[in-house]
């Protein structure tokens, strides 16, 4: 699929259609197109544009006009640290960011200074080296994967709507006329499956700000903000990482209160989701489907559907080759070019790291991360994400983390959702246990804060970044295995 027809998409609304909602007002097609192309315009001679800003219009045009002149994209996610957005910068040779935070850019003393102002978004430029990129790169999307360093992946326009265009395809039969973005549009996920896809549709997106929907930063998140949005937008699609699908259900199941029934299909993705975990979404009215993705595929591979569903990931998009090789997942996608500051990518199929396989449905399974397997002394392979998918799937139970490589039993590190007292978190883990068998149960555990991106626990998309959590609580864990006896579980709190 080519740019032109996702404009083209645009173009044939009719000029009054609303398209995109913010909290400054509509911009309906006519005058959206109009804008997309003046944006287009002004950035004339840029060769990397980045943007660091909220959820809005302003955010989506700004991409959208990007795509439409042929400057690469360079999103960053607003829980980056300074040394990241410094990195991310540096790396892609941007000479050009949008942001509605400038401060946060001008400090990092890279030689951009402002421009110009277009409503709340701040020009910054500056003269710098071009960076060599793969050809055919039309967005640079930073993932920081399990280290702290931030990963750019190099991304074509190609593979990127090929992505849009099997959504469209496998969701076209749903009744999908307003999507509410919920997730930041620097995500991938949001950003292909939340904008590209409703546009190529023609269903309205909503982009109010993230405080607005219940992201507080470092605080974690407020569901009753988001049910609240929900209420009012009436959304018929929303797409959301697995943890705030557990916070929304709990609040749900709390407050007695249900989805509005206008809701009618709901993407869970970014890590594993239990299948108890849905099955109580959907009782409560979110028809919550979970699919699969990786950056380095133009984000979803494979998803479940209404009339097509099961308790994997679903079947893979038709853009998407998919096999498993010694248990491996590989996919072949036209999306992904290689990484910044490394050679293009020789291979046709990418080799995610994800072990799994397929059903007789033809939907596929995922069984955990190559690199994560634990063995126990007792030479027992565990994948540590099928542990944490039973401790998760415990209403008590907010995240967490099981360690144990070379030890006679697991360990967990558990964030518990506030006021959930040591008694009933035991509980919670007790019955995790009585779904596993002897050798994947806890046998001890840690109760630690909450894992964030702003602490470098958190990945933006929601998995945890296991390396920097198991150093972070290494000590402890240590402590733990030492003094504690293999017989009786127990727990520490940090």
């Amino acid at each position: 699929m080519s740019v032109a027809t996702l404009f083209a998409a645009l173009a044939a609304r009719r000029p009054d259609a609303a398209v995109l909602h913010g909290s400054q007002g509509i911009w309906r097609a006519g005058a959206l197109g109009a804008e997309i192309e003046a944006v287009a315009k002004r950035l004339a001679g840029t060769r990397v544009m980045a943007i660091l800003a909220d959820n809005s219009p302003d955010w989506a045009i700004a991409d959208l006009a990007a795509l439409k002149s042929s400057t690469v994209a360079l999103p960053l996610p607003l829980f980056f640290t300074p040394a990241q957005l410094s990195h991310a910068l540096t790396q892609s040779g941007a000479d050009l960011v949008l942001t509605d935070q400038p401060e946060r850019v001008l400090s990092l003393d890279l030689g951009f200074a402002v421009s110009e102002t277009r409503r709340d978004i701040v020009w910054l430029r500056r003269r710098t080296a071009p960076v060599t990129l793969p050809d055919g790169t039309v967005k640079i999307s930073f993932t920081s994967g399990s280290t702290g360093a931030p990963k750019g992946v190099c991304l074509s326009a190609g593979g990127l709507l090929d992505t849009a265009r099997s959504l469209h395809t496998r969701l076209a039969d749903l009744p999908i006329e307003r999507h509410l973005a919920v997730l930041p549009l620097a995500l991938l996920l949001e950003n292909s499956a939340g904008l590209y896809a409703p546009l190529l549709r023609g269903t309205e997106i909503h982009l109010p700000s993230l405080a607005s929907l219940g992201w507080q930063g470092m605080s974690g998140f407020n569901p009753q903000a988001l049910q609240q949005a929900v209420a009012e937008v009436r959304p018929n699609s929303v797409i959301l990482v697995p943890e705030l699908l557990k916070a929304w259900s709990q609040f749900l199941a709390r407050s007695k209160q249900s989805a509005p029934k206008e809701l009618s299909y709901v993407a869970v993705g970014g890590s594993r989701v239990e299948a108890s975990l849905l099955t109580q979404a959907r009782r409560l009215g979110l028809p919550a489907y979970q699919g699969y993705g990786l950056t380095e595929c133009g984000s979803v591979v494979s998803l479940n559907r209404p009339g097509d569903d099961g308790y994997g990931v679903g079947r893979p998009l038709p853009h998407v080759r998919t096999v498993i090789r010694s248990g491996e997942i590989h996919v072949a996608t036209r999306a992904f070019l290689g990484y910044l500051g490394t050679p293009s990518p020789d291979a046709a199929e990418y080799a995610t790291g994800d072990l799994g396989q397929f059903d007789e449905a033809g939907h596929l399974h995922l069984s955990g991360r190559r690199k994560n397997l634990l063995i126990t002394s007792f030479g027992r392979n565990v994948s540590p994400e099928w542990v944490e998918a039973a401790l998760l799937a415990q209403p008590q139970i907010a995240q967490a983390l099981v360690a144990g490589d070379g030890q006679l039993s697991l360990a967990a590190i558990v964030v518990p959702f506030p006021g959930v007292a040591d008694d009933e978190l035991a509980t919670a883990i007790g019955h995790a246990n009585a779904s596993l068998p002897d050798y994947a149960r806890i046998g001890q555990w840690l109760v630690a804060a909450p894992f964030t991106p702003q602490n470098g626990q958190l990945t933006g998309n929601g998995r945890p970044v296991r390396t920097a959590i198991l150093n972070h609580h290494a000590a402890a864990l240590a402590a733990l295995y030492d003094e504690q006896p293999t017989q009786e579980p127990a727990h520490v709190l940090l």
